[in-house]
């Protein structure tokens, strides 16, 4: 596994090993000590372990987040693409982090099978390139409504550059009134 930090250092890009022949291919998804090893080379906490994951299935042009939880259920999140492509985001929440505010984005695919780490304190959400896109996440803590927020995903302060050109952006009911962050319940 390579462990790329992003231009916010505490999330991290993550690239199993992929072994393949004329049969199809194998890589290890998640490997604990790996995981927390790779973290560790970086400088990283070993975050807490993870207790549950979940798996979401969207048509291009579903853009979902940017979401989080707060304490005590925050969530650190390892997201992956099993089947077609989404453009990724994690937004700095942290009160007095020196990337408060600041966003990453990766493009995520079944094809280049990279993982994002986000650890708590950070907004996340995603917008699938392509139909029938399948997206896993493993979360630290479990889902729990009184503790959940959102941002508006077209923040203007936060200005992410989402790659939207010849898709139609579809948002839930929630994500559609979500605040601008200065307005948000961190």
């Amino acid at each position: 596994m390579r462990f790329t930090p992003t231009d916010i250092p505490d999330v991290v890009i993550i690239e199993p090993a992929v072994f393949g022949d004329a049969r199809g291919w194998f890589m290890e998804s998640f490997n604990q000590e790996r995981f927390l090893a790779g973290l560790a080379e970086l400088g990283l906490p070993a975050p807490r372990p993870f207790v549950q994951d979940n798996h979401s299935c969207s048509q291009a042009g579903v853009l979902r987040g940017l979401h989080f939880q707060r304490a005590p259920h925050a969530q650190g999140k390892l997201v992956r693409v099993a089947k077609g492509r989404a453009f990724d985001v994690a937004v700095d929440i942290r009160p007095g982090s020196q990337t408060f505010g600041r966003w990453v984005g990766v493009e995520l695919s079944a094809d280049n099978k990279k993982q994002l780490w986000l650890p708590e304190g950070f907004a996340h959400g995603f917008l699938a390139l392509e139909d029938d896109t399948h997206f896993l996440y493993k979360t630290t803590d479990v889902y729990a409504k009184d503790c959940e927020g959102s941002i508006a995903w077209n923040d203007p302060v936060i200005d992410i550059t989402w790659p939207v050109r010849g898709l139609t952006v579809q948002l839930a009911a929630k994500d559609e009134q979500a605040p601008v962050l200065a307005d948000a319940s961190l």
